[in-house]
């Protein structure tokens, strides 16, 4: 049974017997979703760092403490399943942080929109990863699916607070780059 740190769901979530193939899927779709924690770290902090708005920093700073709940429960279920979390983290952490940076300059809006984009990407990954975790995989999919619903909280307040759209090519830049996060941290 996992430790009260996990979500409601996961901690009451029955003990499944993984085959070594469902664990090594699920250890490395939760080691994405762990990378992806990372990466929420620098970017709420270095958006915090960069807005002269203290309300909307500490917007920014609870935002990031959501976050790391979601850190501690991905890396929490990595040990469960036997998996390590990325080896690429400090890389990951580092060019986060520069982007969180990049948006903050550009101001407040700006900053929220990329909160908005990041979040609704964040939350469609979550859902493919949830129709490929393994269904006997309770503990995993109930992670998964919170972490969903509170990243779309997540960009439901940033656009109440000002947040605007970015253009269709940032967006798809994101995506890009999101793609060759999941896909190298799926392995390494």
């Amino acid at each position: 049974m996992p430790s009260p740190i996990a979500p409601p769901g996961a901690q009451d979530a029955p003990d499944t017997n993984l085959n070594t193939e469902a664990q090594r899927l699920s250890g490395a779709l939760m080691r994405v979703n762990h990378v992806g924690e990372v990466c929420a770290q620098a970017l709420y902090t270095a958006q915090a760092a960069t807005t002269t708005n203290p309300a909307l920093r500490q917007h920014f700073l609870h935002a990031a403490q959501e976050e790391t709940e979601h850190l501690a429960w991905t890396r929490q279920r990595l040990d469960e399943l036997g998996a390590r979390p990325s080896l690429l983290n400090p890389l990951w952490y580092a060019g986060a942080f520069g982007l969180g940076l990049l948006a903050g300059r550009l101001g407040d809006k700006v900053s929220l929109g990329f909160v908005i984009e990041t979040e609704r990407q964040v939350a469609a990954h979550l859902h493919s990863h949830l129709t490929r975790l393994p269904v006997q995989d309770h503990a995993s999919r109930a992670i998964v699916q919170q972490m969903q619903d509170d990243e779309l909280v997540h960009a439901e307040q940033a656009e109440q607070a000002g947040g605007i759209p970015l253009p269709e090519p940032v967006k798809g830049l994101m995506r890009a780059a999101a793609k060759v996060m999941t896909t190298t941290a799926h392995h390494i």
